[in-house]
């Protein structure tokens, strides 16, 4: 179960987002709901009801959504919503606390602070670049960023999805083949801030980032390409977007 930015509960999802971003709240809730009805697994529902608890005008409707939220997060149980567990834990101890049960908030803030922990995920862990490099050479902190070329970045970035991987090779400045590595950290990680409860809960790209080097132990020569169409729209939107990185 692997988050696909072509899946139909993701793109009703940001076809949603950008209804709330155009000021139109009640057309945002209809294609949530829409997700919700087309959702078919776990990772899809989590998604869905995510959105629709935001939209909920009743703190008992809204608690009811992030409890269904919950539901399926933990059912699906991987590195991909983990990071979600925080923020879930304490929107619903708000509501607790907002209806006046106090043992239940205080129960959901504390569950909301022991998963407040480093990412678990083993990997395999891939990084998209460019750069032509070896078995065994090490990338470190101090490139430019893709996405800001005046920003030298702090951190190392990588991901556990392959294709996710292959995207930000593809969306690299230069116009060198794209070269997707297999990795391992050689210190702490942590998720990636400008991806984790941005856009979609959680971190369902398992994208990681660290201030130690990356070894690079192999490649992988096969991954699902964007087609020039789509990368163009993620150029477009990157070109657009005027948010500040978290560096």
């Amino acid at each position: 179960m692997e988050f696909n930015p072509t899946n139909k509960v993701v793109k009703l999802s940001l076809q949603g987002m950008n209804m709330e971003e155009q000021g139109k709240p009640e057309e945002a809730i209809k294609l949530f709901l829409q997700a919700w009805d087309e959702a078919t697994d776990n990772l899809e529902k989590f998604i869905a009801a995510h959105y629709i608890a935001s939209h909920q005008k009743s703190v008992p409707d809204k608690l009811k959504w992030l409890e269904t939220a919950l539901e399926f997060a933990i059912k699906v149980n991987n590195d991909a919503v983990k990071s979600a567990f925080p923020a879930l834990y304490s929107n619903i101890a708000k509501c607790h606390e907002e209806l006046g049960h106090a043992e239940k908030a205080k129960k959901n803030h504390e569950l909301a602070t022991s998963f407040k922990d480093n990412p678990s995920d083993k990997g395999p862990f891939y990084h998209g670049t460019e750069a032509d490099l070896q078995v065994g050479d090490l990338l470190t902190p101090g490139g430019s960023s893709n996405y800001q070329s005046e920003l030298k970045m702090n951190h190392i970035y990588f991901t556990a999805l392959v294709n996710g991987a292959g995207l930000a090779a593809a969306l690299a400045k230069n116009e060198a083949p794209e070269r997707v590595y297999i990795v391992e950290p050689t210190g702490i990680f942590e998720n990636d801030p400008n991806v984790t409860d941005k856009k979609f809960p959680g971190n369902p790209t398992r994208s990681y980032r660290s201030q130690s080097p990356l070894k690079i132990t192999g490649e992988v020569a096969d991954w699902e390409r964007i087609p020039p169409a789509e990368l163009q729209k993620w150029r477009e939107k990157l070109a657009n977007n005027k948010g500040e990185i978290i560096n």
